[in-house]
């Protein structure tokens, strides 16, 4: 077998929780659930190509704390040989899922789970062929009513056996937030991937993978709830008691062509890697800070007790900015390129970076590797809101800052990530 021949193993594992757990999401006042609507899965793949081995891995999870994931990226790689820098795990973001940091045992459950998957992966590996395909979707809104913004790019990785010609996988891209099902559901559920998984795993009869793309300010167009929720409040959006059936069907409805004429080609461009970028977010004064306390409890009724409190704790101890650690990992196959960040980007990212690098199969998402809060553009900070400043009061103790990225982050990220694949390709 030619040495350079790119090889694919696939494996995956339940990480349904077994009993009531906390869930993260819609900061409500209880997070308990109630119950399983669908199970939760992880996926976890396993490229190899002449020296190059890496792991790519999709989790059914709002995003695991940076800390969490970290941890979990050595685990994986320590179980493969593999630097943590080629372990890249894409989380979904759905809204139905435990808590990690509520609940450790389960984080602990989990990670036992994706070391099994990647064990099992190992054993399966096998010869394949790939090929890239982009279709456009209509299942994400903008959901800043008058913005125009929108990814609406299907991304597809069509991989099949190099002797037989067998699908072993279709991987999806896809731009819309995991909150089909809203603040009123208490179950369990993937919420749309899973759907998506089940409707188009039916037609093709392989494992179908999805990765979240750049949207943090995209909502699903369909959502499924008895309640009026502030992010499906206007006509542009679909009420619907099958709307998780209604998101997948679309996706297959625009699939389909691109993946019927999708001809795998052997390829031996293959790597994964990582760039590091330290940015900032200023703590805010005690004025500044009452004043985004007082705005999030009158529109959208959340308290700011303990965010208030961390505010004042910084600012005894003279800490006047915080240091946010960004990560970009890049995982790049033959033509097209999954990249990420843990934070919640913008759709504008995503479109910002395919044009820079005049490259529609470059796909820039958020949620890899973890979940660090809403990264908005520069027009967004400059609007302010529950993306730049309230969705903090919530989250804050996950995310590591309680105040937004500075304003002129979106635009250092940008050219970061764009200067840093141009690099690696040179």
């Amino acid at each position: 077998m030619n040495k350079n021949q790119l090889e694919f193993g696939f494996a995956e594992v339940d990480i349904t929780p077994s009993g009531a757990v906390e869930t993260i999401g819609f900061g409500r006042p209880n997070e308990w659930s109630h119950g399983v609507l669908h199970p939760l899965s992880a996926q976890v793949t396993i490229w190899h190509c002449g020296a190059e081995t890496c792991c790519l891995a999709a989790i059914d999870h709002i995003g695991f704390s940076r800390q969490h994931a970290d941890q979990l990226r050595c685990t994986i790689g320590e179980n493969l040989h593999i630097a943590k820098e080629k372990v890249m795990l894409c989380f979904s973001h759905c809204h139905s899922a435990p808590n990690d940091s509520a609940a450790p045992e389960y984080y602990q459950f989990v990670c036992r789970q994706m070391q099994k998957a990647s064990a099992a992966a190992l054993l399966n590996m096998t010869p394949v062929k790939a090929a890239w395909g982009i279709a456009c979707t209509e299942i994400g809104v903008n959901r800043r009513k008058g913005a125009t913004a929108l990814d609406d790019r299907l991304g597809i990785l069509k991989v099949c056996d190099s002797k037989t010609g067998k699908l072993k996988l279709l991987l999806l891209r896809l731009t819309a937030h995991g909150n089909v099902l809203k603040a009123d559901n208490y179950l369990i559920s993937p919420d749309y991937f899973g759907t998506v998984r089940d409707t188009l795993g039916t037609v093709y009869s392989c494992p179908i993978m999805v990765t979240q793309g750049a949207s943090g300010n995209i909502a699903p167009k369909y959502y499924q709830s008895a309640i009026n929720p502030p992010d499906a409040a206007d006509e542009r959006f679909i009420r619907s008691h099958t709307a998780l059936q209604d998101m997948a069907d679309i996706i297959l409805r625009d699939a389909a062509p691109v993946i019927e004429h999708l001809q795998p080609q052997e390829t031996s461009r293959m790597t994964m890697y990582a760039r590091q970028l330290p940015l900032f977010a200023d703590v805010p004064s005690a004025e500044q800070a009452h004043t985004v306390a007082a705005e999030a409890k009158r529109f959208c009724g959340i308290d700011g007790t303990g965010w208030l409190a961390e505010g004042n704790r910084l600012r005894k101890n003279g800490v006047k900015e915080q240091q946010v650690p960004i990560e970009i990992q890049y995982f790049l196959l033959g033509k097209g390129c999954l990249c990420g960040t843990a934070s919640e980007i913008m759709c504008e990212f995503a479109l910002q970076t395919a044009q820079l690098l005049k490259n529609d199969l470059f796909f820039f998402g958020g949620y890899t590797n973890g979940c660090t809060g809403y990264f908005p553009t520069t027009e967004e900070f400059d609007k302010g809101g529950y993306e730049v400043y309230w969705s903090l009061l919530h989250f804050y103790m996950y995310h590591g800052h309680v105040f937004p990225l500075r304003r002129e982050s979106a635009e250092t990220l940008v050219q970061f990530t764009v200067q840093n694949f141009l690099t690696e390709q040179s």
